[in-house]
């Protein structure tokens, strides 16, 4: 009888992986959607483009792969991204699997509206992963940047992710911003969501065509353009160049980029990389009133110098420290004004207000955005020159001997 009630036993806590293939899905059976972007419809709210992926154009291999394009991009259109991804299904003949999406495009015209209203769609479907990117793209549709070809990467969605990784790693203007980002910025307390941007270069017509890639140089380029600042789920403005790297530089996310400093009158003569980047953002009450500081510390080394300087002059380094400590502190300033002006507060001031002093974020919550707007914020940048490269005297010296 105990032989029997083990048996028994064991056959229960087998049963789980006895279960086998009961929800299998054929690969022939399915579509792979590597990017989708969404745009403002006319008679329904959105256009959805599903960029799918044609396996046997991209495969590797001996005898490499098709002679077709990588890619092919359906439309839909529905009041809701649900509706729309049904709708799609008249067109295609597999069923959309979206565990591989790398990417979500939405139009300049649809983060202005707001993008609440796509959001939960992305984040309830077990099947899509909300480590997905998410870029805003200017100038363009989203269906042209979810259709456009790229000549590097067999994988058009590849062009733009690892486009985005690239340029946080060498110019700071952009950082990897995904789904549960934005999520984390527009659900939090005093904390607004930023997006990258993209935008489409040259001739539009071309973008998607396989003879543009066919040109060295083609006619059509995707590139990352900015970042997009966000007002309680709303695209409010955007910030470029230098500016976006202040930001990028207070949430403590750079990696490497190059300040150009003036030397002696000559305008950007010194290049300085840094190697690492530290920054500490806190809050202090004052009066009744926060006050932010940014205090950054930052190792670089000097990755050209068209001037003439020595080098190994440990006051000569002394100065170009002290300038490049200025520039940066410039720049995060002006950062800080561009999202003041937009009311926006994208660095999070208000999340740290709120873990000092919760008795005054509560009174100041219901308008953080106007106080943020008044915010008084102060900057200190300890920059160091911890290498010259292999050239300690430019020629320049020489020259001007």
């Amino acid at each position: 009888m105990r032989k029997v009630v083990v048996r028994s036993f064991m056959f229960v806590l087998l049963l789980p992986i006895l279960s086998a293939c009961w929800n299998q899905k054929e690969l022939t059976d399915l579509a792979f959607v590597m990017a989708i972007g969404v745009d403002k419809g006319e008679e329904k709210k959105f256009n959805v483009s599903f960029q799918i992926v044609n396996p046997g154009n991209v495969s590797s291999g001996q005898n490499g792969g098709g002679q077709g394009l990588p890619i092919a991009v359906y439309k839909s259109s529905g009041d809701t991204l649900t509706e729309a991804a049904r709708n799609a299904t008249k067109q295609i003949s597999r069923r959309l699997y979206y565990s591989h999406t790398n990417l979500i495009a939405v139009s300049e015209d649809i983060a202005k509206d707001g993008l609440l209203y796509i959001m939960d769609a992305l984040d309830r479907d077990p099947e899509f992963r909300t480590t997905t990117q998410l870029v805003v793209t200017r100038d363009t549709s989203a269906e042209v940047l979810v259709a456009s070809l790229a000549n590097l990467d067999k994988m058009p969605v590849n062009k733009i992710t690892k486009e985005i990784k690239a340029t946080e790693a060498m110019l700071g203007e952009n950082t990897s911003i995904n789904i549960d980002d934005f999520l984390a910025g527009l659900v939090s307390d005093g904390k607004e969501p930023i997006v990258n941007g993209f935008k489409l270069t040259g001739n539009d017509k071309m973008a998607g065509e396989l003879k543009d890639l066919q040109h060295t140089r083609a006619d059509s380029v995707l590139k990352a353009d900015g970042l997009a600042v966000f007002r309680e789920g709303k695209l409010v403005g955007w910030i470029d160049n230098n500016n976006a790297r202040g930001v990028i530089w207070i949430l403590d996310r750079l990696k490497s980029t190059g300040v150009n400093v003036t030397w002696k009158g000559k305008k950007s003569a010194i290049t300085v990389s840094p190697i690492r980047s530290k920054t500490r953002v806190s809050v202090k009450i004052l009066k009744g009133n926060p006050v932010i500081y940014i205090a950054i510390e930052n190792e670089g080394w000097v990755s050209e110098a068209n001037t003439d300087i020595d080098l190994t002059d440990p006051n000569e380094i002394l100065k170009v420290e002290k300038l490049t400590g200025q520039e940066i502190k410039r720049e995060v300033l002006s950062s800080v004004k561009k999202a003041q002006k937009m009311k926006s507060d994208i660095f999070g001031f208000g999340e740290r207000l709120h873990r000092k002093n919760p008795t005054l974020w509560n009174q100041l919550k219901p308008n953080w955005n106007d106080h943020f707007a008044e915010l008084e914020v102060h900057v200190k940048v300890d920059s160091y020159i911890r290498r010259e490269g292999i050239r300690t005297k430019p020629f320049w010296s020489d020259l001007n001997n």
